[in-house]
C-alpha cells in the first residue's frame, strides 16, 4: 500500500528534504518551509500541493516535473532547479478560492528549464527568467494580436493562435525551443529566427 505523508501545520527550517517515489505527499496546510531544500523525484500526480509558504527555498526536480500546480502556494526568494513542463505559478482568480491564495516573488528559474510553464498575476520584474533554449512570452494576451501578424515556422502558428484565448491573469508563459520545435514541425534555429523579430520575448 502506497504511503501517504503530510507536512501540515508546522515550520521547517534549514532541512533538505527529499521527496521519493512510492508515496503521495501532500504538501499543506498551513506549512512553512523557509531555506530548505526540496528534492522532488515522484511524479507530480503524487504532489498535493494544498496551502502553504516556501520562503528562501531551493527547488529541485531529479525528473521532469509535470503539470504542477503551484497556485497554492506562497514562494518567495525560491531558486528552481531541473525540468518543469506546464507548470503555473502565481494566483488565479478563475479557479477555485484555494489557487487565489497562492503568490510568487523574487523567484530564480535560471537553472531550471520550462516548458509550457505559466505566471499568473505576479510581477515578473523580480522572476529571473532562463534564457535560451528557453523563451518566454511577455503578456501574452497583450501581445496575442501582434504575434498572431508574424510570419511562424512550421506548425507553431497553432500555439500562438491560443495565446488570444489562455487565462486572465497569464503575465507570462514560457517554453523550451527544441521541445517545442519538435511537436511543432520545425527546428530551434528556425524558431529564434522568428522569435527575433517578435515582440514581447523574452530569451
Amino acid at each position: 500500500m502506497t504511503p501517504n505523508i503530510h507536512y501540515d501545520n508546522r515550520e521547517i527550517e534549514g532541512e533538505r528534504i527529499e521527496f521519493p517515489k512510492h508515496a503521495i505527499y501532500f504538501l499543506g496546510p498551513n506549512v512553512t518551509f523557509r531555506r530548505c531544500t526540496l528534492v522532488f523525484s515522484v511524479a507530480a500526480r503524487w504532489l498535493h500541493l494544498l496551502s502553504g509558504k516556501l520562503i528562501d527555498c531551493t527547488i529541485q526536480a531529479k525528473s521532469e516535473l509535470t503539470t504542477l500546480p503551484w497556485a497554492t502556494m506562497n514562494l518567495r526568494g525560491c531558486r528552481f532547479k531541473g525540468r518543469f513542463a506546464g507548470n503555473d505559478f502565481g494566483f488565479r482568480q478563475d479557479l477555485d478560492d484555494s489557487s487565489r491564495s497562492g503568490r510568487i516573488e523574487d523567484c530564480d528559474f535560471t537553472d531550471a528549464r520550462l516548458d509550457g510553464c505559466r505566471f499568473f498575476n505576479c510581477d515578473m520584474s523580480s522572476i529571473r527568467l532562463p534564457r535560451w533554449p528557453c523563451f518566454t512570452f511577455m503578456d501574452p494576451r497583450g501581445h496575442a494580436v501582434e504575434l498572431g501578424r508574424c510570419e511562424w515556422p512550421g506548425r507553431f502558428g497553432n500555439l500562438i493562435e491560443r495565446l488570444a484565448t489562455i487565462p486572465e491573469g497569464t503575465v507570462a508563459v514560457t517554453w523550451h525551443a527544441p521541445t517545442v520545435a519538435e511537436r511543432m514541425d520545425t527546428t530551434g534555429e528556425e524558431l529564434r529566427a522568428a522569435l527575433e523579430r517578435a515582440p514581447g520575448i523574452f530569451m
